[in-house]
């Protein structure tokens, strides 16, 4: 008896200082990293077989944004969102079709090997991503809900299958964002301009990855400058420091788009094509194919004769008109994606199931992650209301394009690292507030008074 509860003791001593030792960020994140890139490669493997299938459009090699790609590596420029070799456009953000067309030139257009590429670098984004969702989930909930949000990020469903199975920007954008997010919260830390402007610079470079997260930025510097001001600080001059770099980086995109396309389009120019999709009469899907030029031969036709621009301003008017004219439809099918966009729930009928298997099992998996979320709500502003004003904006607030448009679990992406925050909050709480504050200080170690202010 004396030498099992030896064995136990010896076995649990070991185990605890192998727990221990990953108490340090240091250690804990590459391991972290190092799994969650593990699990991203394998699935890789078995998907990118899929993508490099010979179809006539290769649509499954990023729809859009590889189309734009495959004009980039033919020397045509950023063009043609479609398989007809159109004109100039800004359909979809700049970063990834450089990227894709990068790939191209390297392991070819539309081969297996430059799908693996694609994918085993979408699934080092969505790995990296786990260091911001550690460091800002410790910065206002503690080390041991920071350490289940990394390692949740690592084994998230949602997040190996939009990187590791999925041609398209959601790793890079949740990446880019994840960091933003981050920053935001130290941000009030730097008495230094400089630390500002590469907020903003950061937040450029995310909008041209995609620009969904456009209505988080006022917020998310308003938390930044509002902790400023407490401070006694120059809060106004450095929200505007980050703003103009903000600018400065999205303004180069902003002049090219002007020029080609002839009309102001600050990021991308598919919003109203995006809206009609979605608010034309038919709710037989979310988002209809026969609504998009890609899979509608006579809106591709309409594409080649008006142009670009034509064609989206008719859109915008036939959306317009639509709503105008039936107001109460519009209300109910809104309320409809907003929710799907929380639930995955959209519809019941046997066809749709047919082309849609695995919305049944997503509804329950997105429901309950929708309640762990609204539970990690009512806990955090229970004890902390000021830290979960971030997320609780970003939940609020940056869905609402979609409920008007239409809504699915990978226009989700951008800010499911905050929602899984708040799903962890949910599930094991927080640290009191004074014993993370003093632990997340040292972390950083940000030593802002002894920086002289700008």
């Amino acid at each position: 008896m004396t030498t099992v509860f030896a064995t136990r003791t010896k076995r649990s001593s070991w185990f605890s200082r192998l727990r221990d030792s990953f108490d340090c960020s240091v250690r804990l994140l590459p391991a972290i990293v190092f799994f969650a890139l593990a699990i991203r490669l394998v699935v890789a493997v078995f998907a990118a077989g899929d993508i490099a299938k010979p179809t006539l459009d290769h649509g499954d090699f990023g729809a859009e944004m590889g189309w734009v790609a495959r004009s980039l590596f033919f020397g045509h420029g950023f063009s043609a969102p479609f398989l007809p070799l159109t004109g100039p456009t800004a359909l979809v953000p700049p970063i990834y079709p450089y990227l894709m067309s990068g790939i191209f030139r390297l392991f070819g257009l539309y081969t297996l090997q430059a799908a693996y590429v694609l994918l085993a670098i979408n699934g080092l984004f969505s790995a990296l991503t786990c260091i911001p969702v550690y460091f800002s989930v410790r910065n206002v909930a503690g080390q041991r809900a920071a350490r289940w949000a990394a390692w949740g990020w690592a084994f998230y469903p949602f997040a190996i299958y939009f990187s590791a199975s999925q041609v398209w920007d959601y790793a890079l954008t949740s990446l880019l964002f994840a960091c933003c997010f981050w920053a935001a919260q130290v941000l009030h830390r730097t008495h230094r301009s400089i630390g500002w402007a590469a907020f903003g610079a950061l937040f450029g470079v995310t909008l041209l990855s995609n620009p969904s997260v456009v209505t988080s930025l006022p917020f998310l510097l308003l938390f930044a400058g509002w902790r400023v001001r407490r401070e006694g600080g120059p809060w106004i001059r450095r929200m505007a420091v980050a703003v103009l770099a903000t600018i400065v980086v999205v303004l180069p995109w902003s002049i090219r788009n002007q020029r080609v396309l002839h009309t102001a389009v600050p990021l991308r120019d598919g919003f109203w094509l995006e809206f009609y999709a979605g608010n034309h009469g038919d709710t037989s899907v979310t988002n209809p194919p026969a609504a998009h030029p890609a899979s509608n031969d006579y809106e591709m036709k309409k594409w080649i004769e008006m142009g670009e621009t034509a064609y989206l301003a008719e859109k915008h008017d036939l959306s317009v008109r639509f709503v105008r004219q039936h107001p109460r439809y519009f209300a109910a099918v809104t309320l409809r994606r907003a929710l799907r966009y929380w639930t995955s729930f959209w519809s019941f009928d046997r066809g749709y199931l047919k082309h849609e298997p695995f919305d049944i099992p997503n509804l329950f998996f997105c429901t309950g992650l929708t309640l762990l979320m609204l539970r990690g709500i009512r806990r955090w502003l229970a004890q902390d209301w000021r830290s979960v004003m971030p997320y609780l904006a970003l939940v609020v607030l940056f869905p609402i394009p979609y409920y008007l448009t239409h809504a699915s679990m990978d226009y989700r992406q951008p800010i499911e690292p905050q929602i899984l925050a708040l799903v962890i909050v949910g599930l094991v709480g927080m640290q009191p507030q004074e014993s993370y504050v003093a632990e997340d200080e040292d972390a950083f170690a940000v030593d802002v008074e002894l920086q002289p202010a700008n």
